[in-house]
């Protein structure tokens, strides 16, 4: 299974839901990939945000390694599912695509709920990272059977 994790910048919350769901697949034994990338351009080349690598390596998870890069549609191509983190970047990520299979793919992490952005409130990196623990255990529970 591979998995795209979709924000808006790809540097606060996408960074730490794809460090978060590969930890989570690895430990459980699944033959998973997890990726992320963000809607908008603003960060391509960069890493994540320093708040999401404090709080993933304060879980035992290194985010250091990943770049940011923009969502484009052959994403849909090179992924099983896509998840936002927010109705935003899924319609933006809806907008792109280009079939019923395309759109089949994409859903938010937290099925009826966003992961609000913490990029401009630095108390938020810690229960951000729980919401999206939280949902990553959710995927894996219902794509591992």
């Amino acid at each position: 299974m591979k998995i795209l994790m979709v924000c808006l910048g790809n540097i606060c919350r996408s960074p730490l839901a794809e460090g978060i769901m590969q930890h989570l697949a690895d430990e459980q034994g699944l033959n998973w990939q997890a990726d992320s990338a963000g809607t908008g351009n603003w960060h391509v080349g960069k890493g994540p945000h320093q708040g999401s690598v404090q709080v993933a390596r304060k879980h035992g998870i290194d985010i250091t390694q990943q770049v940011c890069r923009q969502f484009k549609a052959g994403d849909f191509d090179a992924f099983d599912l896509i998840l936002a983190m927010d109705e935003s970047n899924l319609n933006n990520i809806l907008r792109l695509a280009r079939t019923a299979q395309d759109r089949q793919k994409v859903k938010l992490l937290l099925n009826d709920k966003e992961v609000p952005d913490p990029y401009f409130d630095h108390t938020q990196f810690e229960p951000v990272f729980e919401l999206i623990e939280e949902g990553c255990k959710d995927i894996i529970r219902q794509y591992s059977r």
